[in-house]
């Protein structure tokens, strides 16, 4: 028989076999399937989701062929790069392309009469505007675009209603209308001049869908404004943005290289259609020339990450299909006996194995495909607005799926090569009577699991030291295959612990032991299908935790500031306080707190230099009170420091107050407030009598120790009165005085240093003993939530009312994307390992069945069957689940020591950068795996499971 028709043969015996054993084909399929579904709905999510150059050119440019827009120094000849972001003066130096604006003509731009002879353009310009909503006022951005052009498709799409026809009429966004409340057919007031528009539909920008922002044709807005203004002092004039021009060039022409250098010479940049998606050569673009540059594309690099998330996916498919043809192989040992028995030798018995590994791979690799393009396009809206970037298309790389699907089929004949060689190996006396013989277990397969693992996770190490991906993904992958290599031992471990346990969970982990090469692959499946979330997550709960650690809080979490944005507007801020207290979900007791000044009120008196007071905390000379990493000997102090020493001095108090240099709700660079006992515990969250009991005794409590000396602060105040300060320059005449004042104060622990925006908090009697100027200037609360869009708007209302004369700011914390993904990732690790479980326990149900029904045979009780099958889920589901967190933890860790390694450089090149890298273990989905995930494998395999069983006859 030739090789052609011998693989034929086997080809049709494995097609045979697979439609004959329609479920257990089913589970192979779905085996092979599950992981080809992630990896391509990933790769046509990640290609659909990045816009390609001629898609971002759209959201730029909507269908016009090119922008103008005015270089903003004058009619001055410039320079710029086909993509228009590069750019600079003729006669400037390519170091500083903006140099030329101070000392070019002010005169502004014809950009119109740059346009090439036959174009058509439209303009856009934005102002920021005051409008009223649904729950008060928003501060927002209205664009005047005539957005009913078609040279605008693609760049705003509508989406209910009609486009504005008339002075008074607007569309919006629709992340605007769901922000405010209103819906179209609202009408909205522009504060200031007064102007009511009517919202004739909601519209979304496909680059940007979180947008929020109003939109009205040229005309309607700043021209009315500008009017109101003229006629009314009171009405502030508005804000316009630079104006740019959406051009249409002549038909066929577009705007050609040529048009571009022609409006450079006039000082007008240009980003066109046809440029960046056809380039012209260096030698034909000065700027290239003169700053030494090219427009040559970017070839974007494969991440560490990605490299290693790649590698461990094709490890995944390999060891998810594997036990599938294991136990497929087994439950057809009768079949390859009569191959055997027909004259056919081992190498046939082998190909007709590896034969279904090809039908039921290449079946399950194009499955696997279908349903991630499936579910891609299903759960489309979904992705869209969780990234806020809408699809142009699903881009559906044929050659990427290819090579996807031949990877399943590739990998699912690997995964049947084991099983091939096994049944090779069998008798034909072994096979007929199905009879598998006992022997002993390989003692060499776990020692060599062991030097692999440990090879493997030093690789690994090594590699994230060094910076090495192929090394982190190598060392992963080797480091897993040896904890595979030792999962039979484990597995054999299992038996022991069952000693005491009930009969159905006695008896899963004793059939688990016994049959290791059953479950065994089962068992590795649910620890590749888990290890690789658990490296992602592992990864990104650390990098979340590094952010958090970097974040730089505005105002103490679960708090908001009252402040008083002019000085003429205390005797409103009773109204204000109420406004807060009526409209925020306000918890606690309100603490009101001041501002101190020497001299004339620097926030009055502005204009003319040298023309107010200052108050400054004096810190102490020497080494506790200077931060070691500023300054002189700071670089080589750094080259000495590991990441936690590092952070330690961080953290200290003399250090914390170098990068804590802004001041959350403007107490100046003192950072004195004059307030009470409630703001130690209602912001400061110092519940300390002591410090309280200071405070009522006149004594100051000082927040950051790194300025006190024996206990005591040193304040130094100039008292410089402006002439124009009629009130205190009369009691003041002559220079400026200059006082410094030693104060004993009352030390906060180190760790108060962090505190925003308060370095000492001052009694009234000590401000008025020392001569200094106070003014009530807000109130700090604490809420129950941050506040919505809905409060915020209607405290704004309410403030306006008021007079307008404060703000709100509240503490939003840093981003909380990484939660987000951590919960898909959960969801996601959740599903493969219910299905994985799921299959794998099937399979070995099957392979099993001759045991239940010996169980049935001897009596057993009917819920026994359910009970049992149950627990054997568990077993394999939980075991994998921490085999699989210990393998996902090492190529996490690697990751992280390449980023450790790149902080630390960037450290020792500036100091007072953080070098901060945790290693955090994500425990929220850890315990969803290790608890949630085969409790409810377990709960939907008894519920399943058949809980009688016809007895079959014995022949003979």
């Amino acid at each position: 028989m030739s090789l052609l028709s011998g693989w034929r043969a086997a080809l049709r015996i494995a097609r045979r076999d697979a439609l004959r054993s329609k479920g257990r084909s089913a589970l192979v399929v779905a085996m092979i399937a599950l992981p080809v579904l992630g990896v391509t709905a990933a790769d046509v999510t990640y290609r659909s989701s990045t816009p390609s150059k001629a898609e971002q050119l759209t959201a730029q440019l909507g269908s016009a062929d090119a922008l103008f827009s005015s270089a903003g120094i004058g009619p001055v000849e410039v320079e710029q790069m086909p993509n228009a972001t590069n750019w600079g003066a003729l006669d400037d130096s390519p170091a500083e392309p903006y140099a030329a604006a101070a000392d070019a003509d002010s005169a502004p731009v014809d950009v119109p009469g740059t346009l090439p002879e036959g174009a058509r353009y439209i303009t856009e310009q934005g102002v920021p505007a005051t409008v009223t909503t649904r729950h008060g006022i928003i501060t927002t951005d209205i664009v005047e675009l005539r957005t009913a052009d078609p040279l605008v498709r693609g760049k705003v799409e509508l989406t209910k209603g009609s486009y504005p026809d008339g002075k008074d009429q607007v569309v919006a966004t629709e992340h605007f209308l769901k922000s405010t409340g209103l819906h179209v057919g609202s009408r909205t007031t522009l504060r200031g001049p007064e102007q009511t528009y009517t919202i004739t539909g909601s519209v979304e920008l496909p680059a940007d869908l979180w947008r929020e922002a109003l939109y009205a044709d040229p005309g309607a807005v700043i021209a009315p404004w500008q009017a109101a203004s003229d006629r009314d002092k009171k009405v502030v004039p508005p804000q316009v943005g630079d104006m740019t021009w959406l051009v249409e060039g002549p038909a066929g022409v577009g705007v050609p290289w040529s048009d571009v250098l022609t409006a450079n010479k006039k000082g007008v940049l240009v980003l066109s259609r046809q440029v960046v998606l056809d380039p012209p050569p260096d030698s034909e673009i000065p700027r290239a020339a003169h700053a030494g540059q090219s427009f040559e594309p970017i070839e974007l690099e494969l991440s560490a990450a990605l490299v290693t998330v790649i590698a461990m996916a094709v490890l995944e498919i390999v060891l998810l299909a594997g036990p599938a043809f294991a136990v497929g192989a087994r439950r057809s040992r009768r079949q390859l006996g009569l191959v055997g028995t027909c004259g056919g030798d081992r190498s046939q018995v082998r190909a007709v194995v590896l034969a279904g590994g090809v039908v039921l791979g290449g079946v399950g690799a194009t499955a696997g495909v279908a349903a991630g393009i499936g579910l891609t396009a299903a759960f489309r809206p979904l992705i869209e607005s969780w990234s806020g970037i809408r699809f142009g298309a699903l881009d559906i790389r044929p050659p990427e799926l290819l090579a996807i699907a031949a990877i399943g089929l590739v990998t699912g004949v690997l995964a049947a090569l084991a099983p091939a060689i096994v049944a090779g190996r069998q008798s034909v006396l072994e096979s007929l009577t199905g009879r598998r013989g006992t022997r002993r277990s390989s003692r060499v397969l776990p020692l060599l699991g062991c030097v692999a693992l440990v090879s493997g996770v030093a690789i690994a190490v090594l590699g994230g030291t060094s910076g090495d991906t192929a090394m982190i993904a190598g060392g992963s992958v080797v480091a897993e295959l040896g904890l595979l290599a030792c999962v039979p031992v484990i597995v054999g471990f299992l038996g022991r612990l069952g000693t005491r346990l009930p009969l159905s969970p006695r008896m899963a982990l004793r059939d688990a032991a016994r049959n290791r090469g059953r479950t065994a692959p089962a068992v590795a499946a649910v620890m590749a299908a888990v290890a690789g979330t658990m490296a992602i997550a592992t990864y990104t709960t650390s990098v979340s935790a590094e952010h958090d650690y970097d974040y730089i809080p505005m105002l103490t979490p679960g708090t908001v500031a009252l402040v008083l944005s002019d000085a003429s507007g205390v005797d409103q801020l009773p109204l204000a306080r109420a406004a807060t207290e009526r409209n925020l979900a306000v918890t606690g007791a309100r603490a009101d707190f001041g501002r101190v000044w020497a001299g004339s009120d620097c926030s009055v008196y502005f204009e003319k230099e040298n023309d107010c007071g200052s108050l400054d905390m004096v810190k102490p000379k020497g080494e506790s009170h200077r931060c070691p990493l500023q300054g002189a000997g700071a670089k080589k102090l750094a080259e000495t420091l590991s990441a936690d020493e590092h952070k330690r001095l961080m953290r200290s108090p003399a250090c914390t107050d170098e990068y804590l240099d802004m001041s959350a709700f403007d107490t100046g660079s003192s950072k004195i407030v004059v307030g009470g006992a409630e703001v130690l515990t209602s912001y400061v969250r110092l519940d300390d009598p002591a410090a309280a009991e200071a405070l009522a005794a006149g004594t100051p409590v000082l927040l950051n120790s790194a300025y006190a000396e024996n206990g005591e602060v040193t304040l130094k105040a100039v008292h410089r009165y402006s002439d124009q300060d009629k009130k205190n320059r009369k009691p003041h005449p002559g220079k400026a005085e200059v006082t410094t004042d030693r104060l004993k104060v009352y030390v906060a622990p180190a760790k108060y240093a962090a505190t925003p925006g308060i370095r000492m908090i001052m009694p009234q009697k000590t401000a008025d003993r020392l001569g200094l100027h106070t003014a009530p200037y807000g109130s700090l609360y604490t809420v129950a939530h941050t506040p919505t869009d809905a409060e915020t708007q209607a405290v704004s209302a309410s403030f306006t009312q008021a007079g307008g004369r404060f703000y709100l700011q509240a503490e939003h914390g840093g981003a909380a994307r990484e939660d987000v993904v951590l919960l898909i990732l959960a969801l996601f690790a959740g599903i493969v390992t219910l299905g994985a479980a799921a299959i794998t326990t099937g399979l070995a149900k099957a392979d099993a069945e001759a045991d239940l029904t010996t169980l049935s045979a001897v009596g057993a009780p009917p819920r026994l069957r359910r009970t049992l099958s149950g627990f054997q889920c568990v077993v394999v589901a939980l075991t994998g689940v921490l085999l699989g967190t210990v393998a996902g933890v090492v190529p996490a860790v690697a990751l992280r020591l390449v980023d450790l390694s790149k902080a630390m450089e960037a450290m020792r090149e500036q100091p007072m950068d953080s070098a901060y890298t945790p290693i955090v273990l994500p425990w929220e989905t850890l315990g969803l795996l290790a608890v949630v995930v085969p409790v409810t494998a377990g709960l939907l395999a008894a519920l399943f499971a058949g809980s009688r069983l016809t007895l079959t006859r014995r022949a003979g």
